[in-house]
């Protein structure tokens, strides 16, 4: 199903998209060594009800992974890169953390995801991995507008991943979004320009470039949830909800 926003919908699609921002630089901020993934959980669950807001996580249960997902938001270490499933572990000096949360306000659901390290450290291949990410997520914003085709978003995506030198996974990718969480159409994080649906004012879209180091095989943790890379290389995931207008696009999970 493809959900095109009218109007009068697009304020609560925007709630939604700051509700989650909010919470993402609010988790962000907490997290320090020694921070506990459960803890990061307890605190977005409360955030996500004292909002009056909706999980779009805690009962989601398709077909990729094992039973509902039972927490609320995705929390994914070093070589965990999608669906990371939070669990007893405290976070480490160095250790690459990502945050991927969606919440539905009204009746409307945004998504959104953000790579940092945690502590004092830097190590060089993790700040280029988040780094690459984001520009591969601003170069594909930056060509999604009335007009353009699915296609021109994943190419401008893929360039820049490319361009960095890491290799690309295809069975995950960006998605369609608004009253349900994953709509068509999907967008993948390489593709070839001018092919694809055409992209119109009042579609959603999650986009979302992620990466692993040294692979683009993907392998399933114990928990049947997290994924990881399969030769244990660190990973990094960068998303934002836009929505498109007659202008261009518009980023509605941007921190205020």
């Amino acid at each position: 199903m493809i959900e095109i926003l009218s109007p009068s919908q697009l304020p609560r699609a925007r709630e939604a998209g700051a509700l989650v921002a909010e919470i993402l630089q609010t988790m962000k901020s907490r997290t320090t060594v020694g921070t506990n993934l459960l803890e990061i959980n307890r605190w977005t669950e409360k955030m996500i009800l004292d909002a009056g807001a909706e999980s779009c996580y805690v009962d989601y249960e398709p077909s990729f992974g094992r039973g509902p997902f039972g927490h609320y938001i995705c929390t994914a270490v070093n070589d965990a890169v999608l669906h990371g499933k939070p669990h007893d572990y405290m976070l480490a000096d160095g250790d690459l953390l990502t945050l991927d949360l969606a919440v539905k306000v009204r009746g409307l659901a945004a998504d959104a995801a953000i790579s940092f390290i945690v502590g004092e450290s830097r190590p060089a291949e993790s700040v280029a991995l988040i780094e690459t990410t984001e520009r591969a997520l601003a170069a594909g914003i930056a060509v999604a507008g009335p007009g353009a085709r699915i296609g021109d978003i994943s190419h401008a995506i893929g360039t820049v991943l490319s361009a960095a030198g890491y290799p690309i996974n295809v069975e995950f990718g960006g998605h369609g979004i608004g009253s349900t969480m994953h709509q068509d159409p999907h967008v993948a994080n390489t593709g070839k320009p001018g092919r694809g649906y055409k992209v119109r004012p009042g579609l959603l879209l999650a986009l979302e470039p992620w990466i692993m180091q040294d692979t683009a095989k993907l392998v399933t943790d114990a928990d049947g949830w997290t994924l990881r890379s399969a030769t244990g290389c660190r990973t990094a995931h960068t998303e934002h909800t836009i929505a498109i207008t007659d202008d261009g696009a518009e980023i509605l999970t941007l921190p205020r």
